[in-house]
């Protein structure tokens, strides 16, 4: 089978009811998300928002796309872009200074390894943020000057920080209306 390009599944995933990654000519199905991750998304999503209003920057969710290179587009659950101000009618955003990646058993290893490889290679990217609900674990990748990403726990700390925005934003918040593992 021929791999399929880029328009190509462009065309494929419009007509599509769920959400599909592409990378290098591969179809990734999105795993469905639960609760618990959905409240975790939105919790981030108003906080940032907050945080950017007045800014060149904005917040998006879960629905849009980010395109890597000519080979990929991935699904974010929270990004950062400060490419112009206001919303359009785009579908991908180009520019993308932070990545939020919320967890679940089924994506752990996918967003940790694979899915930091491919946005690793977006020029614009300054900060990749996992956190884990149900194990309340939350890790920031930042970029620094020298072009090392250094990993900081940030799990024990009474906020996340998010350094490439300028952001900080209480765990309670973060984990405002979620259940914690019972394990």
């Amino acid at each position: 089978m021929n791999k399929m390009s880029l328009a190509e599944f462009m065309i494929f995933e419009a007509a599509q009811a769920e959400r599909h990654e592409f990378w290098d000519g591969k179809i990734l199905a999105m795993a469905a998300t639960t609760a618990r991750h959905n409240r975790v998304v939105l919790n981030l999503n108003s906080r940032v928002a907050e945080h950017l209003d007045g800014t060149q920057c904005q917040v998006f969710s879960q629905m849009m796309k980010v395109q890597v290179d000519n080979i990929g587009l991935l699904y974010p659950d929270v990004m950062v872009t400060c490419e112009k101000q206001e919303a359009g009618d785009e579908v991908v955003v180009t520019d993308r200074k932070l990545v939020i990646e919320v967890l679940s058993p089924s994506t752990d290893g996918y967003a940790k390894r694979d899915k930091f490889a491919r946005y690793r290679r977006l020029a614009s990217l300054r900060e990749y943020v996992l956190i884990d609900p149900t194990k309340r674990r939350v890790e920031a990748l930042t970029l620094n000057g020298s072009g090392t990403w250094l990993t900081t726990d940030q799990t024990e700390l009474s906020e996340l920080s998010m350094i490439s925005i300028d952001c900080r934003v209480p765990m309670r918040s973060i984990f405002r209306g979620v259940e914690s593992d019972c394990a």
